[in-house]
């Protein structure tokens, strides 16, 4: 019998049961979606209100190792949902501050006040010195909460519907210096909804090096050079 893959994630308990109850809800709700929910827009939002499609747990486990490995102190997520990865980024700096010092943040966007609701009861679950503490949520149109009080930034994990990804992008990009890193889900299987972003990032004066990791869908890293 083979060993089970090892988690880098440095959390006490009560926090990799939480984790691993909301990543089943996670696979639950996806399981039951229509097939066809991530290529067509028709009801979307409707039917995502009330939805976790939380980031895969191995993706964010790598988002996780990737945000201490390189020290990551701010991070910015486009797409916060129910708030599971996001505990996966608060976790991270929160070492990351332990570990070198200074001052950082997660910040952290929603536009549908239930979701932002039900992500900060997790975010407490998890416990608000370890996570809540971290994390700066913004809730609304995020072209409107991301224009101003960034810092600069490390990393950005983009998950979010494809008309607002490339757009949401450019706000950020004064702010990402050389080694910045951009993480966007889904890469593969959603490449055609996001052509703009992805062509962005891949033009050769972009300022980006990418690299398709081929997680379950894909998961795209971008590196600001």
């Amino acid at each position: 019998m083979s060993d089970p893959a090892p988690n880098p994630v440095v959390a006490p308990d009560h926090v990799h049961a939480l984790l691993n109850h909301l990543h089943q809800e996670s696979l639950t709700q996806e399981a039951a979606l229509p097939s066809t929910y991530l290529s067509s827009p028709d009801g979307f939002d409707e039917l995502m209100q009330d939805k976790f499609i939380a980031l895969d747990q191995d993706k964010c486990q790598f988002v996780y190792q990737l945000a201490r490995a390189t020290g990551a102190r701010n991070i910015v997520e486009i797409g916060t949902s129910f708030g599971v990865s996001t505990i996966y980024l608060a976790l991270a700096v929160g070492s990351n501050l332990g570990r070198l010092g200074g001052e950082g943040i997660v910040i952290a966007t929603e536009k549908e006040p239930t979701k932002a609701e039900k992500a900060r009861q997790h975010w407490r679950e998890a416990g608000d010195d370890l996570v809540t503490r971290h994390i700066d949520l913004r809730e609304g149109d995020l072209l409107e909460t991301l224009r101003d009080n960034i810092p600069q930034v490390d990393l950005v994990l983009l998950d979010i519907w494809a008309p607002v990804a490339l757009p949401a992008l450019k706000l950020l990009e004064p702010k990402l210096g050389s080694g910045a890193v951009v993480i966007i889900d889904n890469s593969i299987t959603s490449a055609t909804r996001y052509k703009e972003l992805l062509g962005h990032l891949r033009s050769p004066t972009s300022g980006y090096t990418n690299l398709t990791i081929p997680y379950s869908k894909g998961l795209e890293m971008c590196v600001k050079i």
